[in-house]
Order: structure tokens, then sequence, then C-alpha cells
């Protein structure tokens, strides 16, 4: 099928033209690629998310106060 594609990010398309040339794949070899891998993830509305489903994220030793040095960096102490 051929279309029209407006409003897309300049930078963004021309990374993506680079991506196919170097890989001998056309833009809507690409495209599709994207489009199947978007529709395969699932769906999962706003009023389905919840706080609850989030999950502590570990940065590593010595980085137990993170959250506290950023407040007092955007905040002040």
């Amino acid at each position: 099928m051929d279309t029209t594609i407006r409003n897309l990010d300049e930078v963004a398309y021309r990374q993506l033209r680079a991506r196919a040339v170097l890989s001998g794949r056309t833009i809507g070899d690409l495209v599709n690629e994207a489009i199947r891998s978007y529709l395969a993830r699932p769906e999962r509305s706003a009023r389905d998310a919840s706080l609850a489903d989030l999950a502590p994220e570990d940065y590593g030793e010595g980085q137990e106060h993170l959250s506290e040095e950023i407040d007092a960096v955007l905040y002040g102490a």
C-alpha cells in the first residue's frame, strides 16, 4: 500500500533513511517492522495504569540516596 505520512520528525526520518541504506533495506521495510513491533506490545490504557505497577530500579552501590540528592539539587538543601 502506498501512503503519505505527514509531520515526521526530520532528524528521526534522516536517521531511519540512513539505517535503511546501510542495511540494504527500504524505508518501507523498516516502517513496517516498527509498526508490527508496536502492535505486538500489550495494549494498556492510562486508566489501567497504576502506581502499584511501578517497580523500583537498582542504580547500584552508593546510590541509595540518589532521589534525596536530586531533590536537594532541584529544590535546595
